[in-house]
């Protein structure tokens, strides 16, 4: 599924000194709206953006490097968007109104942070207790839950993810996760670790399944549609966009009543997210 999403989009994969940035672009390099953020939000708004292009002849650029980046470059201004997969902080939030930002919090999509595993991998189901234990370093073998005996290599998010920061708040309740954990930058970079090694878990949104990854029951609930529009599954979140609502552009304001029109809530759901409407 992730190969389509980029397939007619351009993708620069750039190494940094936290990992990999994503930054994919429209057809026009004149871009008039820019838009920064979250690696899971990244999907939705690259497809958007190309059919945007089509149907308005208007330019997006959009970079994907956290939450916390897209947050940031909307605070310091050098993004018209921000793309977040976690609520603002208030310290966020305190520091856009000292700027005089009128913030403005959209909600484009629905998802679910599923733990996964390599396809070979014994494990199918796991407890959010369990789920804690593993990413605190309190259960470090997959003997413990029925698998293995072998090491748990656990793969997770930089600090700098609102994934991170929403995994930590529903699955460690505040605790730090393991010190020896492989962070990753991104949802893509998750997927690609897990996949390679059969030892090792993490998690990422619920568009970037596919069949080089197995998805971990979490309280005997499966990652379906359904289950994360009821409620069900255990790991679920809001995604956003935040903008100025007094200094949005008229472009950025089409570009979002796109995203949150029937035609945009069809690509949540084709790129495989769970729309809001």
């Amino acid at each position: 599924m992730r190969k389509s999403i980029f397939n007619t989009i351009v993708v620069l994969i750039a190494a940094m000194a936290i990992g990999f940035m994503f930054s994919g672009c429209s057809k026009d390099s004149s871009s008039k709206v820019t838009v920064k953020g979250s690696t899971t939000v990244l999907p939705i708004t690259q497809k958007a953006a190309e059919v945007f292009y089509d149907k308005h002849k208007i330019g997006v650029s959009i970079s994907g490097s956290g939450s916390g980046n897209g947050i940031k470059a909307f605070l310091d201004g050098s993004t018209d968007i921000a793309m977040a997969s976690r609520e603002m902080k208030g310290k966020e939030l305190t520091l856009a109104k000292e700027k005089g930002i009128k913030v403005k919090e959209i909600t484009v999509a629905l998802d679910m942070i599923v733990p996964v595993v390599h396809p070979d991998n014994p494990v199918k189901k796991i407890s959010m207790d369990q789920l804690k234990g593993i990413f605190d370093g309190s259960i470090s073998n997959w003997k413990k839950l029925g698998g293995q005996d072998e090491k748990i290599v656990v793969i997770s998010r930089d600090t700098s993810s609102g994934t991170y920061e929403v995994w930590g708040k529903m699955v460690l309740k505040g605790s730090d996760v393991r010190n020896d954990a492989l962070l990753q930058a991104s949802n893509g970079a998750v997927a690609s670790a897990v996949s390679k090694n059969p030892r090792a878990i993490g998690y990422v949104g619920f568009g970037y399944l596919d069949d080089s990854l197995q998805a971990v029951k979490v309280n005997g609930v499966e990652a379906t549609i359904e289950n994360g529009k009821s409620g069900k599954f255990p790991i679920s979140r809001k995604l956003y966009l935040y903008i100025n609502d007094e200094t949005i552009s008229a472009d950025s304001k089409k570009f979002i009543d796109f995203l949150l029109s029937n035609e945009g809530q069809e690509i949540v759901k084709e790129i495989g997210f769970l729309p809001v409407n």
